[in-house]
């Protein structure tokens, strides 16, 4: 088994790191940064996204575990002592083929962002968000193509089911089954009075739908892809949809969704 790991940085993440390292050469692993087939996260969901990212470009052939090292975590199936129980079920599973993994597939977001300088398209595993650097965002939304409102307050925020229960659910989204394809569009204190007027609730979008965010004023805005922050002050407009591919995670035991939003809000 061809595999990479990586670890938040802090000192119980990179002993981590190290004692899996060991357990991995006894079983036979072979260390690959370049074409893993599993790629460990060690720390949190912010690793987990690091990891993403890393191997943006290798998403189709790679599965993601993750070890959480500090409280629950949505990505994390494993705690810190469990390592050994981990690594057996690996070994199991990639010298007998009796013990596969369960391979869980979730929808990502794809951006197409329009500046006058250029343009650049986007993957992001958890969310993307527009925000105003100096003030009020003003901008026009659209959904397939047809005007939907025109937004003003302080930003947009476009996530995925996995990434439903993050930045999301703090801003009133609702929490989403991570195999659902869709995305969802949340606004960030919008102004709502008799000038001006939003939806000013959540909206969940098909697969099969697009929506297009249109800057439409000089404005300096701070746009974010996960973990990622870029600021332009030249926003045409970002097309925002269902990606076409799919992040994998590898479940070498069961940990239904709706298991980990209970411990994680409700305890």
């Amino acid at each position: 088994m061809r595999y990479y790991v990586l670890d938040r940085g802090d000192q119980l993440s990179v002993d981590l790191s190290e004692q899996f390292h060991k357990l991995a050469a006894q079983r036979g692993f072979r260390l690959d940064a370049e074409s893993p087939e599993i790629v460990i996260s060690i720390g949190g969901d912010g690793t987990m996204l690091h990891a993403f990212h890393t191997f943006i470009d290798h998403i189709p052939d790679i599965a993601f575990v993750g070890v959480h090292t500090g409280h629950l975590g949505f990505y994390a199936d494993w705690q810190a002592d469990e390592l050994p129980q981990l690594i057996d079920l690996m070994s199991s599973a990639s010298k007998s083929g009796s013990i596969r993994p369960r391979i869980v597939r979730y929808p990502l977001l794809e951006l197409e962002i329009h500046r006058k300088s250029g343009n650049a398209s986007y993957i992001a595993l958890n969310e993307f968000t527009l925000k105003g650097v100096d003030g009020t965002v003003v901008a026009q939304v659209d959904i397939n193509d047809q005007t939907f409102e025109m937004f003003r307050g302080d930003g947009i925020c476009i996530s995925t089911p996995s990434g439903s229960t993050a930045y999301n659910k703090s801003l009133g989204g609702a929490m989403v089954h991570p195999t659902i394809e869709a995305l969802q569009i949340a606004e960030i204190a919008s102004i709502n009075n008799r000038v001006f007027r939003t939806m000013g609730s959540p909206l969940l979008l098909p697969k099969h739908h697009h929506s297009d965010i249109f800057s439409r004023k000089e404005q300096r805005l701070l746009l974010t892809i996960d973990h990622v922050n870029i600021q332009v002050d030249d926003l045409i407009s970002v097309r925002c949809q269902v990606a076409k591919e799919k992040v994998s995670f590898a479940r070498y035991r069961p940990f239904p969704f709706w298991n980990r939003v209970r411990e994680a809000f409700l305890g």
